[in-house]
């Protein structure tokens, strides 16, 4: 588990117990990146009781849903079960599902309702694969906003071939929970999108910043993106060779029509590339990589099939194919260091940091940056460094600003003004910007960091009367052996 799971829960936990949407049970904060999976969590935590292992049994679940529909999905393509079971197999550690399920995130919920709905895409004509359909792109928005990507791409591509109600109920279907959501969220922070998405996201301001602005979405998300390499650009170029062959024999709308979801798949990569996230746990993507293997492997039935045969007659797609491969290879490897590293990582961190909190400052004001194990393992007041759980520091945060003497007044004057406590944070993340009333008390570090973002934490006395105390308060603590206490003089 991630610490990114505990926000979900700690959402879940306040709105089941505090009817509070929020990461504290004080008041709102539209910290969840993914509103359904974390209210579905609520509902569980309400039926069941509350139980950090909640998001793992749900994505448990999700992930046995996905496999049945890969495996139905397949069966349409091969009639040789080998044939069935070698291409499920080759979807699910394509998009790193195992370590998706164990993550705690939305991720595997979201691959299932893709998985699904492109299931239901391949066989329009029944009237339940229609409802299937139209189902998971009513879900799919508020679960990942991501999926507002493929709903226009998907609507534009029916748009080219003359299918115009499916182009609007796709639009339709698709945006109207969105635009539910986003008018309750701008009725209590007055920003339309989730925290995360408004932090992380990409935003075009049209002045004197937009040639910028521009430089990045194309040039530094995109062309000179060494993840995009990593991830997408082989299986486009698959995508491209199969679509520019029928060039000279079909017309433009029998090519859309026979391509449809290489286009479709090959589009979202992209356009993801550009305004969202590809992170190294491939979780953001593990749905459009789930989608090129749903997309090729029906185009490439031959190589399965006649193996050696294939290899012979298409060079290049099969020496695109083994790159794929070792990508794969090389997915796996990651993936190995971060089921022996991962969770013991937040364990030795992020649990460690909520276990001190709870001990000492259980409903003290605390400054944070990591939220999520802080906020559920605890009854904080927090002011969250990076805007994920606090509105005050989004304008600081926003378009990938950089942390300036701006954020560093704000930090001192708004903590000192409403008598915060203590901060345990990254350090590195403020640069040369902490406030200078703040005292550094200890250093909290951890070796092999795989799924934190620093392998030092920080912990500053904010109320100077308390600087003492706070010094013996880290002494007394049994933190855990694997953590290398360091308490400055």
């Amino acid at each position: 588990m991630i610490d990114d799971a505990y926000i979900h829960l700690a959402m879940a936990k306040n709105l089941a117990l505090y009817d509070v949407w929020g990461v504290t049970k004080y008041k709102f904060s539209s910290t969840s990146s993914s509103p359904l999976f974390t209210y579905v969590l609520s509902i569980l935590i309400k039926v069941s009781g509350n139980n950090d292992l909640l998001s793992l049994w749900v994505n448990v679940f999700f992930g046995v849903g996905t496999v049945y529909f890969l495996n139905k999905y397949f069966s349409g393509v091969f009639n040789m079960a080998k044939n069935i079971v070698l291409s499920v197999l080759f979807t699910l550690f394509f998009s790193v599902l195992h370590v998706q399920i164990l993550s705690g995130m939305e991720h595997v919920f979201h691959v299932f309702l893709f998985v699904v709905n492109i299931l239901c895409l391949s066989n329009l004509k029944s009237r339940y694969s229609v409802f299937g359909f139209y189902l998971t792109l009513l879900l799919m928005g508020l679960v990942r906003f991501e999926s507002m990507f493929y709903f226009v791409i998907l609507a534009f591509l029916f748009l080219l071939i003359k299918k115009w109600k499916d182009a609007f109920g796709i639009l339709l279907i698709g945006f109207i929970p969105i635009v539910v959501f986003c008018y309750f969220n701008y009725q209590h922070d007055g920003y339309l999108f989730p925290n995360s998405v408004i932090v992380k996201g990409t935003k075009f301001t049209f002045d004197s910043h937009f040639p910028h602005q521009l430089k990045t979405v194309f040039l530094d998300n995109f062309l000179l993106n060494i993840s995009f390499y990593k991830i997408g650009f082989f299986p486009i170029m698959i995508c491209l060779i199969f679509i520019i062959r029928d060039f000279r024999t079909k017309n433009f709308q029998l090519i859309i029509k026979d391509h449809f979801l290489l286009i479709v798949i090959s589009l979202l990569m992209v356009c993801h590339s550009m305004f969202a996230d590809l992170k190294g746990m491939f979780r953001y993507e593990a749905y459009i990589l789930t989608g090129f293997s749903m997309a090729l492997i029906p185009k490439l039935k031959g190589l399965f099939e006649h193996f050696r045969t294939y290899i012979k007659k298409e060079l290049i797609i099969s020496g695109l194919v083994l790159a794929n491969i070792f990508l794969l290879v090389y997915k796996f490897s990651f993936a190995h260091k971060m089921l022996i590293d991962g969770g013991k990582n937040i364990y030795e961190q992020q649990i460690q940091s909520a276990k001190f909190l709870h001990s000492y400052y259980n409903e003290s004001k605390i400054v944070a940056n990591d939220i999520g194990a802080v906020t559920y393992f605890t009854n904080i007041h927090l002011l969250d460094m990076a805007g994920l759980g606090s509105k005050e520091t989004i304008v600081f945060n926003e378009n990938k600003r950089q942390v300036d003497k701006q954020f560093q007044g704000f930090l001192t004057q708004y903590t000192i003004t409403n008598d915060y406590d203590i901060a345990i944070i990254y350090e590195a993340w403020l640069q040369n910007h902490i406030p200078e009333n703040w005292r550094k008390v200890a250093e909290l570090k951890i070796n092999n960091p795989i799924t934190v973002a620093r392998d030092k934490v920080s912990i500053y006395s904010i109320n100077k009367n308390n600087l003492d105390k706070l010094k013996q308060h880290v002494r007394n603590f049994k933190w855990n052996r694997n953590v290398q206490v360091t308490i400055m003089d």
